[in-house]
């Protein structure tokens, strides 16, 4: 893999957002982004002190918080890119282009989806907002929030049929065993918790808020702390042994008034009325999107400029070439890492930048294999191709169609790249398959992989 190489990349990425007007770029940096940031920086937070703490507590949190840290870089990265980059601008003078064509030909037809998706935007910015705020403080970060269903129990204690409750209560045992064997770390749980619901209700205004903090603000005077305490100590699923307690006598008052049952229907709540508010707002904005993107794209095939193709989860390809970049005046990044560089990034501090120690001895001994280079083992490299969120794992081969490497990521400067292409700056970060390679061999010592593969 040489700077300057062709490439092409496959996979299955998601969509993109190429079409956007400046409303929809605005929206999408102020409510999902904003929350991505914002709320799970708060819960990383958390997590990495209790991680740092536990050995077990990392091993059991680290594929969560990869996962948590992964799209918050991403909101973080694409936020900041839009500003440097003037994409709102951008924005405004394309749909401007295209509204002025529209009033050459005497075709309405631009401005009023134009006017229609700002309309809709607007209505359903406080929505989206809300819903983003209940789905990462409050879906996505809290583990405890997946609690068994009680409801096939309810209907069982309600129809007094002993048989039918005999089966429920033993449903609902196993279901229950799995979510503690899933929760290994109450402690933690209730730690996120607290400083969720806060950041939750930091964000939204008292009377937005989903109908717990009723419960909240009479029964424990405003305290979102004791509130979640109550949850752990009393509620049936705040513990094995309050649940054991509960299962051999249930009831439908003891299910009716368990705050963690209140919480989870409360949460619930507060998503379906905010999907019923988008809804309601989105009715007409897939008919005035389809004339927009009809219009971008025929403006931009009558200037000759080449049209994405809208990715939808479709096979996909694209390509390009190995190339270093420039993201700013004096600051230079090369189109390849090595191995050195991975012992350069070492931090004994940092849990994620902890160098193995026989990848170290590897490295000292330059016990390569046949992978290595002129003394060095190559790591990853970059290419400026057209990648996006589901692009991660995708294979990358060369102009002999061989593979050379994995695409997993994409540069601190390429974040827009779903709204506003870069070519300057754009690069999509690839594992080199030589390290792949030395990796499974020397360092896994998994040979018999290696002996089914065909390697030139």
């Amino acid at each position: 893999v040489q700077e300057g190489d062709f490439t092409f990349v496959m996979g299955f990425p998601g969509r993109n957002w190429r079409y956007m007007i400046s409303d929809e770029v605005e929206e999408r940096m102020l409510t999902t982004n904003f929350m991505r940031q914002h709320v799970r920086g708060a819960r990383q937070k958390v997590l990495m002190e209790q991680m740092l703490k536990d050995p077990a507590v990392r091993i059991h949190y680290a594929s969560k918080y990869a996962s948590s840290a992964n799209y918050w870089k991403n909101a973080i990265g694409m936020n900041e890119g839009l500003v440097r980059l003037n994409v709102l601008d951008t924005k405004r003078a394309q749909q401007e282009e295209l509204l002025a064509r529209g009033r050459e030909k005497g075709d309405d037809s631009y401005q009023k989806a134009f006017d229609e998706i700002r309309s809709i935007v607007a209505h359903r910015r406080d929505a989206i907002y809300h819903q983003q705020a209940i789905n990462e403080a409050l879906v996505t970060a809290l583990d405890f929030m997946r609690i068994p269903s009680t409801m096939e129990l309810v209907a069982a204690l309600k129809s007094k049929d002993k048989e039918q409750i005999k089966e429920a209560k033993l449903k609902l045992k196993q279901e229950a065993d799995k979510y503690f064997a899933s929760v290994p770390f109450p402690e933690v749980e209730r730690m996120v918790a607290k400083e969720m619901l806060k950041t939750y209700a930091n964000y939204i205004p008292e009377e937005q808020r989903i109908n717990i903090f009723e419960i909240i603000n009479s029964r424990f005077k405003g305290s979102i702390d004791a509130f979640i305490d109550a949850c752990f100590e009393h509620s049936i699923f705040g513990n094995p042994k309050n649940f054991e307690k509960f299962i051999k006598k249930p009831s439908l008052y003891k299910i009716g008034y368990d705050w963690m049952v209140l919480f989870k229907y409360s949460i619930t709540d507060g998503i379906l009325k905010t999907a019923i508010a988008m809804k309601e707002a989105n009715q007409n904005y897939d008919a005035a999107h389809k004339v927009w993107v009809k219009g971008m794209m025929d403006m931009r095939q009558e200037k000759g400029t080449p049209i994405y193709p809208d990715a939808n989860s479709t096979l996909r390809l694209t390509y390009g070439q190995v190339l270093s970049y420039e993201p700013a005046d004096g600051v230079v990044y090369d189109a390849h890492t090595t191995l050195k560089g991975v012992m350069e990034k070492e931090d004994q501090g940092n849990w994620e930048f902890v160098v193995p120690q026989k990848l170290k001895e590897l490295y000292k001994s330059q016990d390569y294999g046949r992978y290595g280079k002129n003394g060095e083992m190559p790591v990853c490299f970059i290419v400026n191709t057209d990648n996006t969120g589901g692009n991660s794992g995708s294979p990358v081969f060369n102009s002999k169609g061989q593979l050379v490497g994995t695409a997993f990521d994409r540069n601190f400067e390429g974040l827009t790249g779903d709204i506003a292409f870069r070519p300057s700056s754009q690069r999509a970060a690839c594992v080199d398959i030589r390290y792949t390679l030395f990796i499974i061999d020397k360092y896994a010592g998994a040979s018999h992989i290696i002996d089914e593969l065909s390697i030139e």
